[in-house]
């Protein structure tokens, strides 16, 4: 693998969204569930599954949704869910937590860092709510994590591309800067080359058939107006993007 290439990490969150996001040419994927919900801890049957992909996953690790404010059960449950993941054989865990203020919660980041001991680590966007992002990258490279999965605090990633560029310019290599929020076929090369990043991240959805949500299964709130999944046509459509930078 080249040096200079940008690397996609796509989240997926169904068995058909990992085969289409490894079939698409992803470069490493975040396994979850629940993406309508910004991910939450995968199931063990869709883990064991991602034991057998020919590139890295790293399962998010979050209990609920809602916050990133931690007590002693979530933690317990976050800490046996990275055993899991180490069982499974897969490389790495994609972790946060965050103090009510939206700091980065350093006291339970270090449990569990600790606990992923040996495995790759992703800080995910609890890092988009901390109140100084300077502060933030620093603390994340003395714990040491691999990469900051981040927008740049903004709904979008292609809205804070100078903020982006300059988590890039502090980083100096000593952590990855990876780009997400809105990244898609069509602005994945203009955001990569306004900031710097060497990875990108998104879903890459499209709307896949399903129930008729007027039908019973509908009407009972089982089935959602439209259905997404990953789109193999998708992320093959931003491989080549950024094979063309």
């Amino acid at each position: 693998m080249s040096a200079h290439r940008v690397l996609l990490e796509v989240c997926v969150d169904t068995p058909s969204g990992l085969a289409a996001a490894i079939a698409g040419g992803a470069d490493r994927v975040e396994l979850c569930s629940a993406l309508a919900l910004q991910g939450l801890t995968p199931a063990p049957g869709l883990m064991a599954q991602a034991a057998s992909a020919p590139i890295p996953v790293y399962p998010m690790i979050r209990p609920r949704h809602g916050d990133f404010c931690y007590d002693a059960r979530d933690l317990d449950a976050m800490r046996r869910d990275i055993d899991a993941v180490r069982g499974y054989g897969l490389p790495g865990v994609t972790i946060g937590a965050s103090q009510a203020n939206g700091a980065l919660d350093l006291k339970v980041l270090r449990k569990l860092v600790e606990q992923a001991e040996g495995l790759g680590t992703t800080l995910h966007r609890a890092f988009d709510v901390v109140p100084d992002m300077s502060e933030a990258l620093e603390i994340a490279v003395e714990l040491g994590f691999e990469r900051v999965l981040t927008s740049g605090g903004a709904l979008n990633a292609l809205d804070a591309t100078d903020r982006l560029a300059a988590l890039v310019e502090q980083a100096c290599g000593r952590i990855s800067i990876m780009a997400g929020a809105g990244v898609r076929p069509g602005n994945i090369a203009e955001l990569v080359r306004r900031t710097g990043v060497r990875e990108a991240h998104g879903s890459f959805g499209g709307p896949v058939p399903g129930a008729d949500p007027r039908s019973q299964l509908g009407a009972m709130g089982f089935v959602p107006p439209e259905l997404r999944d990953t789109s193999q046509a998708a992320v093959a459509e931003a491989v080549k993007a950024l094979r063309a930078l």
